[in-house]
């Protein structure tokens, strides 16, 4: 049975090297960062950092593949509950529900976010999410919740549509510092998605 103290001391280690990566990303750009900033920022010796990663690449995908399952794990947990509303044809506040608690969940890592999404960040981390929005609605489950059969465009370019316009107002916010909620920024993607560009526009009624 493995020690507890030991299982803390290993995530208290890798959140303190987490947080130095973004404070440097922040600070000087990923690419200027070596391990050593790295080890100085967290005050660790450099042979726990390779305990844990290969190098700062190996940390940063650890990172970012951390925080995409945490929110793929969030997207299908509610998976049940979606498709037995769209199958019955009811009006539904899952997708609302979801959209709150990936905020809530952005919210929570805003510094990592806005450090990855950044021009100091990962230029690659943009391509990693809209992959990852691919694997989570077709791949990660027996019943994906969209079937390509059905799509009226061909898939790649409605995902590539749907993932940039998100990306893009999940950075709108970061940007601003928050001054909109996890609630009012679910809503108002909500509204988006579901009901079309022209709709929030108030072109079409």
């Amino acid at each position: 049975m493995r020690d507890i103290n030991t299982d803390l001391r290993v995530v208290r280690t890798k959140e303190s090297i987490r947080d130095a990566l973004i404070d440097l990303i922040e600070e000087k750009g990923f690419e200027a960062v070596t391990v050593k900033d790295i080890t100085t920022k967290a005050k660790i010796n450099r042979g726990t950092f390779y305990a844990h990663y290969q190098d700062k690449y190996d940390l940063m995908n650890k990172c970012e593949e951390e925080f995409m399952q945490e929110m793929a794990d969030m997207i299908i947990k509610n998976y049940p509950d979606l498709i037995a509303d769209i199958e019955a044809n009811t009006p539904t506040t899952t997708p609302f529900t979801i959209m709150v608690s990936i905020f809530e969940y952005i919210d929570q890592n805003r510094r990592f976010m806005k450090a990855m999404l950044g021009p100091k960040g990962d230029l690659s981390f943009q391509t990693k999410l809209k992959k990852f929005i691919w694997k989570t609605l077709f791949e990660s489950n027996n019943n994906p919740l969209i079937k390509q059969e059905n799509f009226l465009v061909p898939a790649e370019y409605l995902i590539s549509y749907v993932a940039s316009a998100h990306i893009g107002v999940i950075q709108q916010w970061l940007n601003s510092d928050g001054e909109k909620s996890p609630q009012e920024m679910a809503r108002i993607l909500s509204t988006m998605t579901i009901n079309g560009p022209f709709f929030a526009a108030g072109l079409k009624k």
